[in-house]
């Protein structure tokens, strides 16, 4: 049995790669989607070619988590796409955002990402894909956006690493590196701060975002930036000292350094 395996699945980008997924059916079975909220997931049940199959599990959960496991087990899929797209983010001073929330970002956009991964990768066969959703954020610290931006820096990181290591097996990892995508992010991001007001000029459609996302995991890109504001933001950061950045960047959004 072939399979894709969303994470996220129940909004946004996750939900938009499992309608693009199917749409370009690639010889599928099944789509397996994994969220939290199943009545979202649900909503999707007979509008696509391939089956669905929604598993309400939340990443960040050990035991949610195992169950997952075992079904895989159970079932022994041939994976053939992975795309972790669970995360979320909360602006706003490290200090004026919750304990809880930072440390949540933690254990959703890096561990359970980390576990996913894991879990599924000895069900891969050669020619099989595995799709990261990292962020532009990765490629600079962010004040206001601190813990956010250094989740996204670690997918980019292991997502690159573990390119390398799975080579050999035919496995292809891409890391997508998106800005800022007209989905409900900013809407939790900003319950607890503001959004820095610039990123609001550059929103993108997640419908062409993901169609890029796919193209380019499938023309074995390493890392998919979309837009060319977004593509000049990744060169001006290899270009210039961070500490430059990071400064110009702070006196844009009133921060004293």
């Amino acid at each position: 049995m072939k399979i894709a395996i969303v994470t996220g699945a129940s909004s946004g980008m996750g939900k938009e790669f499992v309608r693009q997924i199917d749409e370009r059916c690639y010889g599928l079975d099944e789509i397996w989607m994994l969220a939290r909220r199943r009545e979202e997931m649900e909503e999707l049940n007979g509008q696509t070619q391939a089956k669905l199959r929604i598993f309400p599990v939340d990443v960040s959960d050990k035991v949610m988590l195992g169950q997952f496991e075992e079904c895989l087990a159970i079932e022994q899929p041939n994976v053939k796409i992975l795309v972790n797209c669970a995360g979320y983010g909360k602006t706003g001073a490290f200090d004026h955002i919750g304990k809880e929330e930072n440390l949540g970002m933690i254990d959703v956009n890096c561990r359970g990402l980390t576990a996913v991964t894991y879990s599924v990768l000895p069900y891969m066969t050669r020619h099989s894909y595995i799709i990261h959703l990292a962020s532009a954020a990765a490629f600079l610290p962010q004040p206001d956006f601190a813990v956010y931006a250094a989740t996204k820096s670690y997918v980019l990181s292991f997502s690159r690493a573990l390119r390398r290591e799975v080579m050999s097996r035919g496995i292809c990892v891409s890391a997508v590196c998106p800005g800022p995508v007209k989905t409900d992010f900013f809407r939790i991001a900003e319950q607890t701060g503001e959004t820095f007001a610039l990123k609001k000029f550059f929103y993108a459609q997640k419908e062409k975002v993901v169609r890029q996302a796919l193209l380019g995991a499938f023309r074995k890109k390493e890392v998919i930036v979309y837009s060319l504001p977004m593509q000049g933001f990744c060169a001006l950061t290899k270009a210039l000292p961070h500490r430059v950045l990071l400064d110009v960047y702070s006196k844009m959004l009133g921060i004293d350094g």
